[in-house]
């Protein structure tokens, strides 16, 4: 059973898959809601300790979280890495392995393209996991796709082709019109 975890501060979502008989299947998501107003600490420390109890309770065999993606927001990408600190400490105790995937290889894995729009990643994690709606909020319905991601491609040859496809767009320049 893999858990994906979409990091951040105010919103982390996460998803526990499996794969049975060929099918995936959810076993568990949701999403840890911390306060605006809250000290930095304290949110924190919440995520950590929801994050412990969701480790107890899953058990999982690996963890597949998203890779910090730096876009113009500092402040937003520092925030989002002392949630993934968070995350990555709390696995680190349950001595749970992670695996990490930037946000092209999950797209790349859940819709088969690389620059697909959230919508079209939420619809097919709905049909992948043979939901009845798009969970929600977007937090949750990502950490499902990076728990799919993983169940679906970690040790294949289909990583490799994703992660170097990946590698290679982050690397191309597209020139500003």
């Amino acid at each position: 059973m893999v858990l994906g975890i979409d990091p951040g501060v105010a919103r982390m979502g996460y998803g526990a898959v499996v794969q049975q008989g060929g099918r995936l299947k959810a076993l568990d998501y949701g999403t840890l809601v911390t306060e605006a107003h809250t000290p930095l600490e304290r949110r924190l420390a919440i995520l950590f300790g929801g994050l412990q109890e969701i480790l107890k309770k899953a058990k999982p065999d690996a963890v597949a979280i998203e890779e910090l993606f730096f876009s113009r927001n500092v402040k937003t990408a520092i925030a989002v890495g002392q949630a993934r600190g968070v995350a990555l400490l709390a696995c680190g105790l349950a001595n749970v392995p992670v695996f990490e995937y930037r946000p092209m290889e999950v797209k790349q894995a859940v819709v088969g393209y690389g620059n697909a729009d959230k919508q079209q990643v939420q619809k097919m994690v709905k049909l992948l996991l043979g939901l009845t709606e798009v969970p929600k909020p977007d937090d949750t319905a990502d950490a499902l796709a990076i728990a799919i991601t993983h169940t679906q491609c970690s040790g294949t040859q289909l990583s490799e082709t994703i992660r170097s496809l990946s590698k290679k767009a982050s690397n191309t320049v597209i020139p500003r019109r």
